[in-house]
Formats: structure tokens, sequence, C-alpha cells
């Protein structure tokens, strides 16, 4: 059976992972071997303002795997199937991953045209809250000489997290506004190193095409 769209697995998928209180983030569809009879690899990414819960990935891994078997509809075709949420270099291209990035370093680089921050179009910051207005507080100058600006979001081309390997300062991190609940504390190694994020493995036979 050919490998599933990508398209085609989200829209199977999106209510169950609404449903079950996250965001869907993306979905990933890759062979997993080089050998022409091997698995297919459903990486789906998903996200939630609350901490990670493996539980509770895990029992969606479970259901989505259930819900995948009822929709093959052309045979059956082995699949791996993983729930994953983010790892901490993420993007962030909405407000809601901007929130849940409060209080991480974060490496910025603002759009042709756009007014630059203090000079620079490209720099380091540390994420604060994002505002009504469409704006998002950053905290620039580190440990040494902290001070909060708002940046336009539509101004932002690009923004990574950064992993940290050092605590930050108290007082950059008070005009961040702290970290967002349930989120690692930057300088956290073993945290910040699983860069995959949170995931759960689910090998299943059968997914629709």
């Amino acid at each position: 059976m050919p490998m599933p769209t990508e398209e085609r697995v989200s829209q199977l998928v999106a209510e169950l992972v609404a449903r079950r209180g996250f965001d869907l983030e993306g979905v990933a569809i890759a062979a997993a071997g080089k050998d022409e009879l091997a698995p297919v690899r459903l990486q789906v990414t998903v996200d939630s303002d609350g901490p990670a819960d493996l539980d509770a990935i895990a029992e969606l891994s479970r259901e989505m795997s259930a819900l995948l078997d009822e929709a093959a509809d052309s045979g059956e075709a082995a699949y791996l199937l993983e729930v994953t949420t983010p790892g901490i270099e993420r993007p962030l291209t909405e407000p809601r991953h901007w929130r849940r990035a409060q209080g991480r370093k974060v490496k910025i680089t603002l759009r042709d045209g756009a007014e630059p921050v203090e000079g620079k179009a490209r720099f380091d910051a540390r994420a604060g809250a994002v505002g009504g207005d469409g704006t998002v507080a950053v905290v620039l100058g580190g440990k040494r000489a902290p001070h909060r600006v708002h940046v336009p979001l539509a101004d932002i081309a690009t923004a990574v997290v950064q992993v940290e390997f050092t605590a930050p300062g108290a007082a950059e991190l008070e005009l961040a506004g702290g970290i967002a609940t349930g989120r690692p504390v930057p300088g956290d190694v073993p945290t910040d190193l699983d860069a995959a994020g949170q995931h759960s493995d689910t090998p299943t036979e059968g997914v629709a095409e």
C-alpha cells in the first residue's frame, strides 16, 4: 500500500488530538529503513500549555493507533507510530509557541524591512510575555545589563529556542516573567539535551491512505 500523506494523517488525528487537550504541531512521514518492505514511520508532534505528561502521551498514542487502524481501507502495511512533544531547539511560529517558551533563550532574526532592535536584525534574547497588541516582550543584555523591549511578532522572520547549559540571571528571568508553567528550567542540562522531547513509540499494523 502506498505511503499515506502527511495531510491525510493530519486530517485523521486532528480531532482526537484536540479532544485530548493537545495542539497538533506537525506530522512527518518517512520510511523506517532502506528495505522497501520496511515499515513507514509516522511521527506526530503535539504540545500543550501544561507540563508534558508521559502517561497522557502514551494514552494518546494508543488511541491514535486504533484510529489509524480503523481508517485502513486498502489492505495492510506495517507502520511505526511515534507521538512526541517538540524538542528544546524548536522554531517559534505561533503566539502559543512564544507563550510556552517564556523564560527561554531565543535566537531571533527580523524580517527584511523591519525596524532593527537596538540596531540589530539578528540577536539573542530571553522570551517574555506575549502581549494582546501583537508584540512579544524580550529581555536583552543577558545577566550583566538585562532590560526588556517589545517586538512586533509580525516583524520576526525566524525565532528558535536555544539549548542552555547555565542558568539565567535572576534579574533577566524576572523581567521575562519567569518560566512558563510546567516547562524545563534553563540550564537544566539533562532536560535541555533531550532535544527530541517526550515521546511514545507504538509499532502498529495497518494505516489508511
